[in-house]
């Protein structure tokens, strides 16, 4: 696409922000993002008022050991972190990135 605008006084940037591809692009990014981030906010919220209000649940111990509620959990914090970054990464190498590049390319014209 070349950086002059057309007859309607549409930039390229514009026509693109239009375009069916990119639409499909910015739809299945937020499928996946916005439930995720929810999911986590959740989560991690959760946690925090447990920590907050909940001291006897997070205090207890399991087994015999110094390992108590609040310190699984708040380990799980961590672990949920890397686990959606995973997640993220893989469903962006396969079902996200290809179709980016394809309308990356077909912007800057370098569409063979």
């Amino acid at each position: 696409m070349a950086d002059t605008s057309d007859l309607a006084g549409e930039t390229d940037y514009q026509r693109v922000q239009r375009s069916p591809e990119f639409q499909d692009l910015r739809r299945r990014f937020r499928n996946f993002v916005f439930p995720m981030t929810g999911l986590f906010l959740v989560w991690y919220f959760v946690y925090v008022l447990l920590a907050n209000y909940a001291h006897g649940f997070m205090s207890i111990r399991l087994g015999d050991s110094a390992i108590t509620v609040g310190l699984v959990l708040g380990l799980g914090q961590f672990v949920s972190t890397f686990v959606i970054t995973m997640l993220y990464a893989r469903w962006a190498n396969q079902k996200f990135d290809t179709q980016a590049d394809a309308l990356r390319r077909e912007i800057e014209g370098d569409v063979l």
